[in-house]
């Protein structure tokens, strides 16, 4: 994969950060921790010589996790920050804004 093709420029809005419960938080963390985990688990796998096969099976549920973290959070993005957005009068900048990371999102 190309990083420079990951390369998209937004304007955070740091007002949003805030916007995250300590729930939802909490579950991407844990997500994070457990593709750490799978990460670890294949590294140990390249440095014993496993069967190429059984290795890329398990790259590809990295794939599917990291995914699901990333839904994960664009659905909340999308529900608190470009709502309030939204009903702040500023629609237009967030939805733009949403449509870029959507479609940087749907290339990976």
């Amino acid at each position: 994969m190309d990083n420079d093709n990951l390369n998209i420029e937004l304007t955070p809005d740091t007002s949003a950060l805030t916007q995250r419960s300590e729930e939802e938080k909490q579950q991407l963390l844990n997500r994070l921790k457990r593709v750490e985990g799978q990460v670890r688990g294949i590294q140990r796998m390249v440095e014993d010589d496993r069967y190429c096969v059984d290795v890329l099976v398990q790259l590809s549920a990295i794939n599917a996790a990291l995914k699901k973290v990333g839904y994960s959070m664009l659905e909340n993005h999308t529900r608190g920050c470009v709502a309030s957005a939204v009903q702040e009068g500023n629609g237009d900048e967030a939805i733009e804004e949403l449509m870029k990371v959507i479609q940087q999102f749907s290339k990976s």
